[in-house]
């Protein structure tokens, strides 16, 4: 029974392998390339003299736009420097107190250290703040137009106002 139900199967499959010849062979070839097309759809906007869209020059700048801009920044920097620091805490010989004492052994002044602090809490506190803004717009909450702009100064008065605030310690 087994042997006459693989010779049926095997005379099935060999049938359907030619009807697939025969759709195979009536088959056209495709005319253009990608490329071709693509030249083509690029001849018929410049022809046309139609703009580049969406193009950065129609865009008027707004405060959620660089909030956007500037959250999406701030979270690669943030991963990179802490990537980088993770690294180096691995590869570098020595321990944290060589480092800082490294850092103090530089004398700079107190206005570069204070830079350089306000440089690494802006971007800790901002990320931080505008987060909680998302985590407010995934519940479904200010999503009016005067409550963006509203959190968005809220966000950066508050991340100005805790940088300086860390940079004081």
């Amino acid at each position: 029974m087994a042997l006459l139900l693989r010779s049926v199967a095997r005379q099935s499959v060999c049938m359907s392998r030619q009807h697939f010849c025969v759709l195979y062979r009536h088959a056209a070839p495709m005319g253009t390339t990608a490329k071709e097309e693509m030249n083509k759809f690029w001849s018929k906007n410049t022809r046309l003299n139609r703009p580049v869209s969406p193009h950065i020059t129609i865009y008027k700048w707004s405060v959620p736009m660089m909030m956007s801009i500037t959250h999406r920044g701030t979270g690669v920097g943030l991963s990179g420097a802490i990537s980088a620091f993770a690294m180096a805490a691995l590869v570098l010989p020595g321990n944290f107190p060589y480092y800082l004492d490294l850092i103090h052994s530089l004398s700079v002044g107190p206005i570069l250290i204070g830079l350089a602090k306000f440089g690494l809490a802006f971007p800790v506190s901002f990320h931080t703040f505008n987060g909680i803004r998302h985590l407010w717009w995934d519940i479904g909450k200010g999503f009016r137009i005067p409550e963006v702009y509203r959190t968005g100064y809220t966000v950066i008065g508050l991340s100005i106002v805790t940088s300086i605030a860390l940079t004081c310690l």
